[in-house]
């Protein structure tokens, strides 16, 4: 198995396990507040993440860096990327807070070419731009029946601020990647959320009920688990061409939508199904088209 193909296993894996940590986090954002959730997701998150860290044989040797301001940064646009992501949904449908977010890797993509001098191939490109129109077939229709306010200027203002700092976090998590150890850029994430989401405690928690508790646990255990699978799969592949596969989150999605809340979906979300699958096909064929052409030329 070549370096691409695992970092794309990885990071399909990761996107299974965010679907899940979404829908935990959908089900208590009416009445839990953002700062409360970044706490237990974050909190409770240390504790698989530690678990890998055990198992590697590396704790709490794998905590250790060089590069305390490469984290320190990571922390910071990842956490206000966190923050941002969890606040939208108060003020956005969910489709539209979907459709937003999946701004993030035609801004990882950019930010690839220019900060890290990734090569950007046509079929990237296509894989992203054909993925994004995929995005904007299933919610455009949707989106017609809309009228504008301030809270929805609002929840588009923090739709955009998520995407944009999240593309900054993984260009920073791909640049630590090549030096630190998975579990300890996860770790010290998870650390920073937990102590900026505590620091909310003074405005004003809930206690939450069992089944509440339940959730926040979940989320965070599903939360750590992503982590650690995402910043692998950096270790593996290149930042723009792992940037495709978050469209995947979609087809995840609509599954839990169908399981939990009886949701099926619309014409258009098959439609939007297929750009999505041929853009994430010519990714992946794209590193295989590459391997077979090095073995040909290797002959």
């Amino acid at each position: 198995m070549n370096a691409d193909l695992k970092g794309i296993i990885l990071r399909i894996g990761a996107t299974l396990f965010f679907a899940i940590m979404v829908l935990c986090i959908k089900m208590l954002a009416d009445d839990i507040p953002v700062g409360q959730i970044v706490f237990y997701r974050s909190a409770i998150a240390l504790l698989p993440l530690v678990a890998f860290l055990m198992m590697s044989g590396e704790f709490p040797s794998g905590l250790k860096t060089n590069r305390p301001v490469g984290h320190l940064m990571r922390c910071l646009f990842g956490c206000l990327a966190m923050f941002a992501s969890f606040a939208s949904l108060k003020y956005l449908p969910m489709a539209d807070a979907t459709i937003i977010g999946f701004l993030a890797p035609i801004f990882t993509v950019i930010m690839a070419r220019i900060f890290l001098a990734e090569t950007v191939s046509r079929a990237r490109w296509f894989g992203v731009v054909f993925g994004f129109s995929g995005m904007l077939v299933l919610i455009l229709p949707q989106m017609t029946h809309l009228t504008l306010g301030n809270d929805y200027l609002l929840g588009v203002g923090l739709g955009l601020t998520m995407a944009f700092f999240t593309a900054v976090a993984k260009i920073q998590i791909r640049r630590l990647a090549q030096t630190e150890h998975a579990g300890a850029i996860a770790f010290y994430f998870a650390l920073t959320c937990a102590f900026a989401g505590l620091m909310t405690l003074p405005l004003g928690w809930v206690e939450p009920n069992p089944q509440q508790l339940l959730l926040l646990i979940a989320s965070g255990v599903t939360g750590g688990i992503a982590h650690i699978l995402m910043t692998l799969s950096f270790q593996f592949a290149e930042a723009s061409k792992l940037a495709t596969f978050e469209y995947l989150m979609l087809g995840f999605a609509a599954v839990l939508d169908f399981a939990f809340f009886q949701i099926i979906p619309e014409w258009n979300f098959y439609l939007s199904s297929l750009f999505i699958v041929l853009a994430t096909l010519t990714v992946a064929f794209e590193g295989k088209r590459i391997w077979f052409k090095r073995k040909a030329a290797s002959v």
